[in-house]
């Protein structure tokens, strides 16, 4: 069963690499502390000792890793994540922005990695007990300009990143295609003030925040 997680509000920023999400998701903490919002960020994989823990060996592990071990190390940490950090910060009424969420999942083990929709799909809704964003911002880029932007910002490349243009190109196409409740899509070649003004504008008209105030 889908659950919205309490009178907070859930908003996710996804993207292929390259494509500004973390910048993003930073800008829009920072704009709703501004609005008077209490704002609990996340990243994932991460923001526990246990995701911590799965992100390092996920992201920077030296030797190969099959799929399913990969989906298994993410879905661990969102499990922990989401029962230690997020579900208690909606209860609380705060705003949650994170650092993706399911659609990486969907994009990376699925489209990406090739394993299967509906077993995978299931795993999800255990690890999240069903959690869903109140709006998920999915940027779009090229594959060449987001590597192109990693390379001029000499970013140190984690396992997926490194990973061949053909799996990126899937993983761009999954993103392109993802819809559903609260998914909106953002042209993430454009200036980042158009970037950041298209989303805070999404937040707004998806979420109602303007009329929620602090609580």
């Amino acid at each position: 069963m889908e659950s919205r997680g309490g009178p907070g509000v859930f908003i996710v920023v996804e993207g292929p690499e390259g494509a500004g999400k973390s910048t993003l998701a930073r800008w829009l903490g920072a704009r709703l502390v501004a609005e008077g919002l209490r704002v609990v960020p996340v990243r994932e994989p991460g923001g526990t000792p246990v995701a911590e823990a799965a992100r390092k060996v996920a992201l920077k592990f030296p030797h190969g890793m099959s799929p399913a071990a990969e989906l298994f190390l993410f879905l661990a940490a969102r499990a922990d994540l989401v029962e230690r950090v997020i579900r208690p910060a909606l209860e609380a009424g705060q705003v949650v922005v994170a650092d993706r969420f399911d659609l990486s999942t969907m994009a990376y083990q699925v489209a990406g990695a090739g394993l299967p929709l509906a077993e995978v799909t299931q795993a999800i809704r255990l690890a999240t007990g069903g959690l869903v964003p109140d709006v998920t911002l999915v940027l779009d880029v090229p594959v060449e300009l987001g590597r192109a932007r990693q390379r001029a910002a000499r970013k140190v490349q984690d396992r997926f990143e490194r990973q061949d243009d053909a799996f990126h190109h899937r993983v761009r196409e999954a993103y392109r295609r993802a819809q559903g409740p609260g998914v909106v899509h953002l042209d993430a070649t454009q200036p980042k003030t158009f970037v950041q003004d298209a989303a805070w504008r999404e937040v707004m008209a998806a979420t109602a925040l303007s009329t929620r105030g602090t609580s």
